[in-house]
């Protein structure tokens, strides 16, 4: 195994300290102290270290977690869990990026004569929220095989109504981001490859009784190979932070884990989110202020298919633009394979030309054109793989990383002849053809596995998994260079986003919903670690319950999208198409012209969505809220409902409470009396306006 890698002194916090204090001076130390204990805390979290630094936790006065070995060293045949404390410091600090706060450090030595250094930061400006990072250091004469190391590793007790999780991991199944844990609930959760074109996500996971959750999760600044494994156990549920890199500490080397986060809150998991994208705002990662056209309604030709003649889009193009549609979406299929991404002369037989006359012809009635694109993938056959195989990704044993939809093989983003070769492609895209978005499209997009492809001299191979948020934000600068009110979408499959790759998009869509509820979990989940600065879609409302619907993104104040066909659907889908295929008939075309209408009058995705006022998991009906304006606007959703909802969140005076889609008034409240009977199937959504001061 190799030695211990690039970190060798600990990084108690980012910038400076100062203000040191004694410990025992703190009240709540003092009592701490004569139990033998030593104590760290804020306002809402309490973190309390033994003899053996093993951890409890505490909220509001009330005990949470037993103590626990929270922060451990694994080894092949178990886990070194127990340093006898030796000794603790306590220091105000004042960081350069997260402002003032104080930090706790504890120090113990196992028998094997290994140090452990924890540091643990609380900054005022995230209260319940801890920075945590331990230090092993090797004082012994022999060197130790680490198998990895642990850190915030809690078990929170059960509570009546179970528990729901959030994972930020992606599973190549495309399971839910969030959902409830059953009796085996077990998800490893790992921010490595899931499959061979499976992988990262947002280094969080979180875990939530009705009246408490804890959250946790790493906080550097580029994606790391960790796991987050949250699990259900006979006595409640466990969730902790884990690296699972094998390594030799030889005498006197440091081991250094990551900056990890440990949060508690009420609620679920959006809080934590909002803390996490604060905490990473402040170093730097934040995602840029979206055009205004990234909240246009979005039409899309995929439901032509690979297949599909130019004819069949230009003929649509009417009809979308009269529904109030404004992006027209070229998808897959324009292009001669994945990897050349030359035109299909098939399709468009004068080339440049022709393309260019496309996106004439889109704006010419009244729409936006984009353009759908597969970055980082090459097919068998394609001349750039014959060309440039330097380009490809390769594991340790020099084989071929996969990407299973296309059969194509990765290629690897930290290569700069690899960023060259799509840094041009969109600016030609852009500049040249004429297009005002792209759409960045394939599961493979999200992460990718480190590389040793010798051609690229990495200095490591995780350079590639760091590298790709780097390689989103050329393909971002080359788009806004060639048009600085162009669009990039990413919709990396299925997978859970990386918030790494955020900083660098304008647009994410709920990336091939496999359900009406994925497409509102995931749109709460995005709005929290992306705030108002970015535009979340609800992707194509054919890929919702039942294909119609638009309340499940409407009512959370999504982008909506369609890939409707008209006058017909064509006789060569790309997949099976489902009962009654995507032809705009009739009643469709009611329905889909209501909804288009409704989103542009109301224009929720550039109002305030206020993910704290409703638990997603426990609160029933499930609901959602938005401030637009002087406007509050609810959103419910279950199978069946009649019962009360509560409309929280209201300001002072009377509100007048309106049924948007039957078009009903259904009366008057207030913040005190705030409780509505409502009836509906699938959903309600509400608008409460305020009333005049003689009303």
């Amino acid at each position: 195994m190799p030695p211990i890698g690039r970190r060798t002194a600990l990084k108690l916090v980012a910038g400076s300290m100062a203000g040191g204090m004694a410990w025992a001076t703190l009240p709540w130390a003092q009592a701490a102290a004569k139990r033998g204990n030593v104590t760290v805390q804020d306002a809402r979290l309490t973190i309390s270290f033994d003899r053996r630094l093993h951890s409890a936790l505490a909220s509001g006065g009330t005990v949470l977690t037993p103590y626990q070995p929270s922060e451990s060293l694994l080894l092949a045949n178990g886990a070194m869990e127990d340093f006898a404390l030796t000794g603790q410091h306590e220091l105000a600090v004042d960081d350069a990026r997260h402002g003032p706060g104080h930090q706790l450090i504890v120090t113990g030595r196992s028998e094997r004569g290994i140090e452990k250094q924890v540091a643990v930061t609380f900054f005022d400006a995230l209260p319940g929220m801890a920075v945590l990072q331990t230090r092993y250091l090797n004082q012994g004469q022999a060197p130790l095989d680490v198998a990895g190391w642990r850190n915030a590793a809690h078990e929170l007790g059960d509570a009546p109504g179970g528990f729901w999780s959030f994972s930020g991991a992606t599973h190549t199944d495309r399971r839910d981001w969030v959902q409830p844990l059953t009796a085996n609930f077990d998800q490893r959760n790992t921010l490595s490859m899931d499959s061979s074109d499976y992988g990262g996500g947002t280094p969080v996971a979180n875990l939530w009784r009705r009246d408490i959750g804890l959250a946790v999760g790493h906080v550097e600044p580029v994606p790391r190979l960790i796991d987050l494994p949250v699990s259900k156990t006979p006595k409640g549920a466990s969730l902790a932070v884990e690296s699972l890199q094998p390594s030799v500490l030889a005498p006197g080397q440091s081991l250094v884990t990551e900056r990890t986060l440990l949060a508690v809150h009420t609620g679920d998991h959006f809080a934590p989110l909002q803390q996490y994208r604060q905490f990473m705002q402040d170093e730097g990662i934040a995602g840029p202020q979206a055009p205004a056209s990234a909240f246009a309604p979005i039409w899309c030709a995929w439901g032509y298919g690979r297949d599909f003649n130019v004819e069949q889009i230009l003929a649509t193009l009417p009809k979308a633009r009269d529904l109030g549609f404004e992006w027209a979406v070229l998808d897959d299929g324009w292009q001669t394979n994945e990897g050349d991404w030359k035109i299909d002369t098939r399709k468009f037989p004068r080339g440049d030309a022709d393309m260019r006359a496309f996106t004439a012809e889109v704006r010419k009635h009244g729409m936006r054109p984009r353009l759908w694109l597969a970055p980082l993938a090459a097919d068998p056959g394609s001349d750039v793989l014959h060309d440039h195989v330097d380009m490809l990704l390769l594991d340790k044993d020099g084989a071929f990383q996969t990407v299973t939809w296309w059969n194509a093989l990765t290629q690897c983003p930290a290569y700069q002849p690899t960023i060259d070769f799509y840094v041009a492609l969109v600016k030609k895209a852009i500049g040249d053809w004429g297009f005002e978005g792209i759409k960045l499209d394939g599961q493979h997009l999200n992460a990718v596995a480190p590389c040793y492809n010798p051609a690229h001299k990495h200095a490591h191979p995780t350079d590639s998994v760091e590298g790709l948020a780097t390689f989103w934000k050329a393909i971002h600068a080359a788009a806004r260079e060639a048009n600085p009110e162009a669009v990039v979408e990413l919709c990396p499959c299925g997978t859970a986003f990386a918030f790494h790759n955020l900083p660098a998009t304008d647009q994410f869509p709920a990336s091939d919903p496999l359900s009406s509820w994925q497409v509102r979990s995931k749109g709460k989940s995005v709005k929290a670690l992306m705030g108002h600065t970015s535009s979340y879609a609800g992707d194509h409302v054919e890929l919702s319950d039942g294909g119609d619907d638009f309340a499940s993104s409407v009512g959370i104040g999504a982008v909506i999208s369609s890939k409707f066909t008209w006058p017909r659907d064509t006789e060569h889908p790309s997949e099976p198409l489902p009962p009654g295929g995507f032809v705009l008939n009739p009643e469709r075309e009611a329905l889909w012209r209501k909804w288009v209408g409704l989103y542009k009058q109301h224009m929720l995705p550039q109002g305030e969505y206020l993910g704290t006022l409703y638990d997603i998991g426990f609160d029933r009906p499930e609901a959602h809220a938005i401030r637009k304006d002087a406007a509050m606007y609810y959103a419910f959703y279950a199978t069946q409902w009649s019962g009360a909802v509560q409309l929280r969140g209201l300001g002072a005076g009377r509100y007048q409470v309106r049924d948007l889609f039957n078009e009903v008034d259904l009366g008057q409240v207030d913040a005190q009396a705030n409780t509505l009977k409502v009836d509906f199937k699938r959903f309600v959504l509400l608008q409460a306006t305020p009333l005049g001061a003689d009303a």
